[in-house]
Formats: structure tokens, sequence, C-alpha cells
């Protein structure tokens, strides 16, 4: 058996600043333990397009306002127009929306940065920009199993005998 080695297929490593080809694996609402609720957009960069970091998770989370306690509309719209979905679209409800992003791609800029809170400190991947896609067509981004479970909502069950260590 021939084996190529692939230096920029590997494990670890943090995702470096740039722009990736990302799809979207999901988006759903959740909350904080102390309650504050956000909208989790869980991206990875496709593994169908020639670019470091395939099949790296992003991260991307819209904060509810603390005052108005509404999403802000241009970060939901933003990601909206760089999907592809049409404008004027409507829907009955905020799920519906994030369920119409899941599985559509675009592309997206990101940066590596440092936060504070509560005395901490914290390495984050931020998204900073959206746009559309630059791959025509279809995408043929092969989805990792977990990734494929979490999208349905299932659970897999992994005993020690699966696992290759």
């Amino acid at each position: 058996m021939v084996f190529k080695l692939d230096t920029e297929d590997i494990f670890g490593g943090q995702v470096e600043d740039g722009v990736y080809e990302v799809i979207i694996n999901h988006a759903t609402e959740d909350a904080t333990p102390s309650g504050a609720e956000y909208i989790n957009v869980d991206l990875i960069i496709r593994n169908d397009v020639n670019q470091k970091f395939k099949n790296a998770h992003i991260f991307h989370k819209i904060w509810k306002g603390k005052e108005s306690n509404q999403y802000n509309a241009k970060s939901i719209n933003t990601i909206g127009k760089a999907v592809g979905l049409a404008n004027g679209k409507e829907y009955n409800s905020l799920t519906e929306v994030l369920e119409d992003f899941a599985l559509k791609t675009c592309l997206v800029s990101v940066k590596n940065e440092t936060s504070e809170y509560n005395g901490k400190t914290y390495n984050n991947l931020n998204v900073k920009g959206w746009a559309e896609s630059k791959i025509p067509g279809q995408s043929n981004h092969k989805f990792a199993t977990k990734d494929v479970a979490q999208q349905s909502g299932q659970t897999i069950d992994i005993s020690d005998s699966d696992l290759p260590f």
C-alpha cells in the first residue's frame, strides 16, 4: 500500500487568521449556565475545498441584547445573505430561520483574539466577516459521523473497543 503524507491534514493546531470556505453544521439557540441567551452557529471548514484546517469547527455566537432582550437582526440577515437565502423570505419563527441556515455554505473571515472576562483571559477564534461562497454548485463536504449525529439530534454510543487507542 502506498501512503502519501499530507501535512495539512493533521490533528490539533489552532485555526489561523484567514478566509475559509465553510458549511453550517447547525445553528441553534442556547444559553450560558447563568442564563445569557445566544445563537450558536457551528461552522465546519469544508473538506471538499483545497484549504488548510479542513473539518475544523468554528463556533460563532450571536448574543441576545441585555436591554432589548432581542437578537441583532443585522447579524442574522448577514448570515442569511452569505448563505444565499432570498431577500424578503418570511419565517414563522427564529427556529425556522436557523434550520434554513443548516447545511448552507459561505465564506468567512476569522481572527484569533484575546478577551478578558471576570479576571480571566480567553483566546477566541472570532468570525469577522461573512460572504457568499466562491465555490459554485452543491457542496461535496463529507461529514464526520459525530457531525451528522449532531445535525439530527441523535447520540452515538462509542465503546472502548471502537477507539483506536
